[in-house]
């Protein structure tokens, strides 16, 4: 038996494809012999794998530890970075390096970019049919892979498993939307808008996009954009996170695997280096980003100076809104799920309850006798209800705001900082803060972590005008059983998604997602309908075919007859 080729892992592990007919298993061998051609032996390992995809899974789930590098994907293969720089990609539940990541150069940019330019030349001349089926396949592969996406989501992000399977789920929804492509493009026509003359309106892909996507969603982010970019006939650039890089790379290989063209897709990690490659590339026509607001500010004037179509998602301090009305229980319930879920990481996590009249003690009492049974731990154990946040500088920098919040004159309810845990994982405890004022820090600025702030009102108008005042207007919901009440709610409050006893109001994927004021910049927002316009630019074709025989000159101003 002779190996035919070479290929390593996402490891840098070799793994050595043989052709051969017959199986031999020994467990001193160094390699097990595949019984069908072109299988992919594992040297060291024992072990018998169809790809290098599944040899990942495979060493992920070895007792020893093994420090994964993670790579670029350029062109359909993976491409070792050569800047030189690199960054560590950490186990939240454990504070043990799992991994590191290399950081692009402009020229890898280049080089990613330029292969996606290649890519869209022929992408956009691909039926519409052709494009429904592959996206079809993507979408089966990532239902049919959704544990392990999960899997890899939980050991890099920290999350509970539970909570990383509703993250793919919710991604999903954006393929299946994107798999209805035919209907969205599909144009419109006006026969004989003026006598003998058609009028009709199609919609065409841009060419080159890119999209520049957390650490929060490393999954469902990079969901909401790619499959509507790569149904409407662009190709696609993604910038991950560099804080959990492995999830978008192994939805990025399902994307390969479903059959879609080399370079349609390109992968490539990095800092800010690689992010201003993307914004200044001329070849590059739109950007999505989602981040913080200083850096949405700063995407979307750079792009927009670069002649650059641009969405840009930023920061949020999303209210909740409690009435005198309410079912206490039940928005006791919604404010722990909202503020204290994915550890408070997340854009649409409620960190602001504004608590009308009455109200306020009540449902205090309820959350902290909530708060008192929460599991928090690693988010591989089942009965875990919160994992740690993502890094160790971020958890400190969330349990100063517990110490700034008393310090202004806050009442630390409860306190993240007392619970301890075992072992270097970057835990934190929930923290409840009443008597909280808009001046204080702890209510001013984005916190990012399991920290909920109650802000007292005397009157539903007070409460309206705190969120009116607020810099951001991502997402916010009231708590009421009054019909009139939540009615003028929604009609009056300035936020972009609005919760009706819906603490968390992320739209589903045949609507579309986006904030008001500083939580977004640009004028078309993320994924369903508007995500598609975003992705394509009209065409109109007016169309006349007269009789010859009439043709004359006519200097006048067109007109409509």
């Amino acid at each position: 038996m002779h190996p035919s080729s070479m290929q390593t892992g996402l490891d840098n592990r070799p793994v050595q494809r043989i052709d051969c007919q017959h199986r031999r298993h020994d467990a001193d061998a160094e390699w097990v012999i595949g019984a069908l051609p072109d299988t992919y032996i594992v040297k060291g390992t024992g072990t018998t794998i169809r790809s290098p995809r599944q040899y990942d899974h495979i060493v992920s789930n070895r007792k020893e530890s093994i420090m994964q590098q993670i790579h670029h994907l350029i062109d359909g293969a993976m491409v070792p970075g050569t800047s030189g720089n690199s960054k560590p990609v950490f186990n939240p539940a454990t504070g043990e390096q799992t991994g590191e990541v290399a950081l692009a150069t402009v020229a890898e940019v280049d080089s990613a970019v330029q292969v996606s330019q290649r890519a869209y030349e022929e992408w956009r001349q691909v039926s519409i049919a052709r494009r429904t089926k592959l996206m079809y396949n993507f979408r089966n592969l990532v239902d049919a892979n959704s544990d392990e996406i999960a899997r890899r989501l939980t050991s890099e992000h920290g999350k509970v498993l539970s909570d990383s399977a509703g993250e793919v789920a919710r991604g999903l929804e954006n393929i299946e939307f994107a798999c209805g492509m035919a209907d969205v493009l599909k144009g419109s026509l006006s026969e004989n808008a003026s006598t003998g003359v058609d009028v009709q309106t199609v919609r065409r892909p841009l060419g080159v996009v890119a999209g520049i996507t957390p650490f929060n969603f490393p999954a469902m982010i990079p969901l909401w954009t790619i499959p509507n970019a790569i149904a409407a006939g662009n190709a696609f650039v993604l910038k991950p996170s560099e804080r959990d890089p492995s999830t978008p790379m192994y939805i990025a290989e399902l994307f390969h695997e479903a059959g879609f063209p080399d370079g349609l897709l390109n992968v490539v990690n990095g800092d800010k280096v690689a992010v201003d490659a993307l914004l200044e590339h001329e070849l590059v026509r739109a950007i999505s980003f989602v981040g913080s607001t200083p850096i949405a500010k700063y995407i979307y004037t750079t792009a927009a100076a670069n002649g650059k179509r641009v969405q840009a998602l930023g920061g949020a301090k999303n209210h909740m809104v409690v009435l005198p009305d309410a079912d206490i229980d039940l928005a006791a319930d919604a404010a722990v799920s909202a503020g204290y879920g994915s550890a408070g990481e997340r854009c649409m996590a409620i960190s602001v309850i504004v608590a009308v009249g009455d109200s306020a003690d009540p449902l205090i009492d309820a959350i902290r006798a909530r708060t008192d049974r929460l599991v928090i731990g690693d988010g591989t154990d089942p009965s875990s209800e919160m994992g740690p946040l993502i890094t160790a500088e971020h958890r400190d920098r969330v349990a100063g705001y517990i110490e700034a919040g008393k310090a202004a004159g806050a009442t630390v309810v409860v306190d993240g900082r007392q619970p301890t845990f075992d072992g270097n994982g970057f835990f934190l405890g929930v923290s409840l803060i009443d008597n909280v004022t808009t001046d204080m820090s702890v209510y001013k600025d984005e916190i990012f972590g399991p920290l909920l702030s109650v802000v007292r009102v005397e009157t539903f108008a007070e409460a309206i005008d705190i969120i009116e005042k607020n810099q951001w207007g991502n997402g916010t919901a009231v708590f009421t059983r009054d019909g009139g009440a939540a009615r003028r709610f929604q009609e009056e409050v300035e936020a972009g998604m609005v919760g009706i006893n819906v603490p968390v109001p992320v739209p589903v994927g045949y609507h579309s997602f986006g904030g008001w004021n500083d939580s977004f910049f640009g004028d078309t927002t993320m994924y369903g309908p508007e995500g598609m316009r975003f992705y394509t630019r009209p065409k109109v074709t007016t169309t006349r075919w007269p009789d010859p025989a009439t043709s004359t000159v006519d200097l006048g101003f067109p007109t409509n007859s």
